[in-house]
């Protein structure tokens, strides 16, 4: 049983506090790799954190298990944390997100869609990217402009 599902047992709706990680892939032409998530907003690969895990071994698991790639040389361009990313989902679930952002153009594998995580996977220029974005992750990604 993932961590936060044993402890909404225990706590219920109340607020927690969820580590996780994404990953801004980035192709040869400086694409950025975005999956179409079952409610048809599009986003980062990446998730939440498993007890005894990394932010960087949270990354390389959820990009393996979303989206089929293996992931190399990540390097971290910030965490995010605090009250504007407090979230109320539609069943009353409140959580506080602590999110370490990583960058990598290392990948290898064949892009895979795990259904139900993920219905679609394509590559977006980094100033065309789709309007039904998750919003956070929007502004993640422009992290990439003053990143070097």
């Amino acid at each position: 049983m993932e961590y936060y599902k044993f402890l909404r047992q225990y706590v219920g709706t109340k607020p927690l506090i969820l580590p996780g990680s994404v990953v801004i892939i980035c192709n040869e032409k400086g694409e950025v790799l975005l999956q179409k998530r079952p409610e048809g907003r599009w986003g980062l690969p990446g998730g939440l954190m498993e007890l005894g895990e990394s932010f960087e071994e949270v990354a390389e698991r959820e990009v393996r298990e979303e989206i089929g790639l293996e992931i190399r040389n990540l390097k971290l361009l910030h965490v995010f944390s605090g009250k504007e990313f407090y979230t109320k989902t539609p069943n009353g679930d409140e959580f506080y997100s602590v999110t370490a952002v990583f960058y990598t153009n290392e990948f290898e594998g064949t892009l895979q869609c795990q259904p139900s995580e993920t219905l679609e996977v394509r590559f977006f220029k980094r100033n065309n990217l789709p309007e039904n974005m998750v919003g956070s992750h929007r502004r993640f990604v422009q992290l990439l402009e003053n990143f070097r």
